[in-house]
């Protein structure tokens, strides 16, 4: 074997076991159904009701620290649709706003739709779990690059919220935003 068919050789096995990893194994390969057993419940329509803290890190593509934010939350629902507002103070002193129209089915699949949110975003509540994938378009100041996002969400048994999302382009993850949020005592 010459040595360039070997160098072609390894990267081709290369790329195929990333490819194997990032389809069977990490992340994006949980499923809702996953959770179906366990609890507590997450229902939306209570535990994202009233207003609500959130704080969060962000990491880059190679896993450091790009920007720490809090976020004051206000969810507010009639049967089975809700308006989640959100209001965001980044680190560098930045602030975005973003208000998610969410729609709940009876089967715990949901649609999710917000004004920087290319489509509608598609997802899923099953035991402690939500799983939202959605694809956001990022502000001008960050690159307007549009991104593929995989988004869960896990009740714990407190009442926090546990976030994690990871953001992708061309199947590359870019960025991983990890939060948690708590309901405001009234």
């Amino acid at each position: 074997m010459t040595p360039f068919f070997s160098l072609v050789l390894g990267v081709l096995i290369t790329l195929v076991l990333v490819a194997m990893k990032s389809r069977f194994v990490g992340f994006r390969t949980q499923r809702p159904a996953d959770l179906a057993d366990r609890g507590p419940r997450f229902d939306l329509r209570t535990h994202l009701s009233g207003p609500i803290l959130c704080e969060g890190v962000i990491y880059g593509p190679t896993g450091r620290v790009t920007s720490r934010f809090t976020a004051e939350m206000e969810g507010v629902w009639d049967g089975n649709t809700g308006v989640l507002k959100e209001r965001f103070r980044y680190d560098s002193g930045r602030m975005q706003d973003r208000e998610w129209r969410l729609f709940l089915s009876n089967d715990g699949t949901i649609r999710a739709e917000a004004d920087d949110v290319v489509g509608p975003g598609q997802g899923r509540a099953e035991g402690p779990g939500v799983l939202l994938n959605y694809r956001i378009k990022l502000d001008e100041e960050a690159g307007g690059h549009v991104l593929n996002v995989t988004d869960w969400m896990y009740l714990m048994e407190n009442g926090t919220i546990m976030n994690r999302s990871q953001f992708t382009k061309f199947g590359i993850t870019v960025a991983e935003l990890v939060a948690t949020m708590r309901r405001v005592p009234a």
